[in-house]
């Protein structure tokens, strides 16, 4: 029987020819591919914490959008909480992160505007832009003085709009840490506004794993994004700001509109993940010791240096071989994941290792001396 999608096929084989084809495989081997940094995912602090929800009668499900009857005190309580944590004026809890940077860059910038937006900036924000009005432009990775340039020269060309700054406090891919300081004095003397996505600095960085952005979150003109399926162990993310653009959000997000509203049962989760950075400052410090300890043997071991945070990237370039080097670690019983292109700039394909609290000092540094000698035999 001849194909019924013989275009789709095709186009899985050409992935498939060029080492980029995707598939879903089983959680096995030791934990180096997850974002559960402070291994909060299956604690049993999460898991007393659903237990007590459910007992006092949190339901799983909405049931409807937050703006029908699927808004539930879970919520709003979550809400009120992340805003005193992270320090700002209100909160908005979403489904995911994908989601809410969608719901960000399709809304918040309108007609006219600019959104300046780092050329590493995550897919979700570019899927947002894409839904948006807003004209938008890329500056060099980690670059304050290209963004000052090409805002500078929006600006010549007549653009008068408000400009968004948008930027990861942590690289997802590269685990590099974006020069906040230096891109909130740039958005303070150009008045534009300040986007920072805390996807991978929630729980991590900052007093208590308030973020990258802990000092700035309070400013009028500062919006950053919190996801609650990394460091919090949950899922959902958190955006926190002005009131108005909260506000704003709810009225005009269609993302925010039409889908139902997240289980007020993972709500209750996201709260208890963010009581316990608040009462146990010891689970950051041991990750940190971890991270420390990775980043050590790292480059004792396979003279990779360079990190600034969990996120390790073994760059390697071509697809196929960093696929092989992948399976060869998965093979020795490390749960370690190939990044590819479109995810990754082209000849950048490379390991992300992911330092948790999930695996141990001992398992770090065996995973090191195993990748030297892989490596070795793949040069």
């Amino acid at each position: 029987m001849a194909a019924a999608f013989p275009r789709h096929e095709k186009s899985l084989e050409a992935l498939r020819n060029r080492g980029r084809y995707r598939q879903l495989m089983p959680r096995e081997g030791h934990d180096f591919a997850s974002n559960d940094y402070l291994g909060l995912a299956g604690d049993d602090v999460l898991r007393a914490a659903a237990v007590a929800a459910v007992a006092r009668g949190v339901p799983v499900g909405a049931g409807g959008s937050r703006l029908l009857r699927g808004n539930d005190c879970e919520h709003q309580l979550l809400e009120a909480e992340a805003a005193a944590f992270f320090g700002t004026e209100a909160a908005l809890f979403m489904g995911g992160g994908f989601n809410a940077n969608q719901a960000i860059f399709s809304t918040l910038p309108q007609q006219g505007d600019l959104v300046l937006h780092d050329a590493l900036i995550h897919a979700s924000a570019h899927d947002g832009m894409r839904l948006g009005r807003a004209e938008t432009r890329s500056f060099a990775h980690s670059d304050v003085e290209d963004a000052a340039r090409v805002l500078k020269d929006w600006r010549a060309a007549g653009g008068e709009g408000q400009v968004w700054i948008a930027v990861e406090a942590v690289y997802s891919m590269d685990g590099d840490l974006a020069p906040l300081d230096a891109l909130m004095a740039l958005a303070e003397t150009t008045g534009a506004v300040l986007v920072v996505d805390e996807a991978h600095s929630t729980g991590v960085f900052g007093a208590r794993g308030r973020g990258l952005a802990e000092g700035i979150a309070h400013h009028p003109k500062v919006l950053s994004l919190h996801t609650c399926g990394k460091a919090l162990g949950a899922s959902g993310a958190l955006i926190c700001g002005q009131k108005v653009l909260v506000e704003t959000l709810i009225n005009k997000a269609r993302g925010f509109i039409y889908a139902t509203a997240p289980s007020p049962l993972n709500a209750a989760l996201v709260r208890a993940g963010l009581r316990e950075l608040q009462e146990d400052p010891t689970r950051r410090e041991r990750a940190w010791q971890r991270i420390s300890h990775a980043q050590s043997e790292a480059k004792r071991l396979c003279g990779l240096d360079g990190f600034q945070s969990q996120i390790l990237p073994v760059v390697i370039g071509d697809d196929k071989r960093t696929m092989a080097l992948a399976s060869a670690m998965q093979a020795r019983g490390y749960d370690i994941r190939g990044i590819r292109p479109p995810t990754v700039p082209r000849g950048t394909s490379r390991l992300r290792l992911s330092i948790t609290l999930n695996t141990g000092a001992e398992v770090i540094t065996a995973m090191f001396e195993d990748l030297a000698r892989e490596m070795e035999a793949a040069a």
